[in-house]
């Protein structure tokens, strides 16, 4: 049974008998775009708020509970590693954490809202990703129903499947055309402890030269762990 037919709840990740879409995959960037404030010289500020970043990161690590920031030796990123639901990854260095209602963790960029990186985390009752259908048919079915709104163009590009550790992922590369933007974004998903794990990166089509790398470096480091 493909993704289209199965039924959401199957998935956990839908209300009423439909999809939950939460927020998209764009981390709505209408919103946290509203929480930066402007800036009259951004590279002036983007250094000042990467190194205020450093800071509250180091700050913050005593007080963490289920997420730790552990020791990576990946020049310019930044690693996460969810002990609770059990997932890990890292991001760029300067992006910051913001808390958005319907994700399980996000990293934004302080002056481009749309290069970020978003985790979800919904139960379900599949023990593989391969349950659900081709990467094809599964990633075409998660980019319509959650992962970009009504009103949007989406086209995938690309899906492919990949396994870390002897786990399967699906890993696919889309695009998504607003009025006012369009948005190149990757995305990886996979299955285990009883559990459907998504995480979404992108940028702003104008940007994807200067990012793609960065992008696809934090797709390659996710992966989930037993917990």
């Amino acid at each position: 049974m493909s993704l289209q037919q199965l039924p959401c709840t199957q998935l956990g990740i839908c209300t009423n008998g439909r999809f939950r879409k939460g927020v998209p995959f764009i981390v709505k960037a209408e919103q946290i775009s509203g929480a930066s404030r402007s800036a009259e010289d951004k590279s002036g500020r983007r250094q000042m708020l990467a190194t205020g970043v450093t800071i509250a990161s180091w700050l913050l690590l005593s007080q963490q509970k289920s997420t730790v920031f552990a020791a990576e030796n990946v020049k310019g990123f930044l690693p996460v590693t969810d002990k609770k639901d059990g997932y890990s990854f890292i991001y760029p260095f300067g992006w910051q954490e913001v808390v958005v209602e319907g994700q399980d963790k996000v990293f934004k960029d302080v002056i481009e809202p749309l290069e970020n990186v978003s985790v979800n985390v919904f139960p379900t009752n599949k023990d593989n990703i391969r349950d659900l259908g081709s990467p094809q048919e599964v990633a075409e079915a998660l980019i319509k129903k959650v992962l970009s709104s009504p009103t949007q163009k989406t086209k995938l590009l690309t899906a492919a499947e990949h396994d870390v550790d002897g786990k399967a992922y699906y890993t696919f590369e889309f695009v998504a055309q607003a009025p006012n933007f369009t948005r190149h974004a990757l995305s990886t998903i996979t299955i285990g402890n009883g559990k459907f794990y998504t995480l979404t990166t992108g940028a702003n089509e104008r940007r994807w030269g200067k990012m793609k790398d960065k992008l696809n470096t934090v797709i390659e480091s996710f992966k989930f762990f037993n917990v």
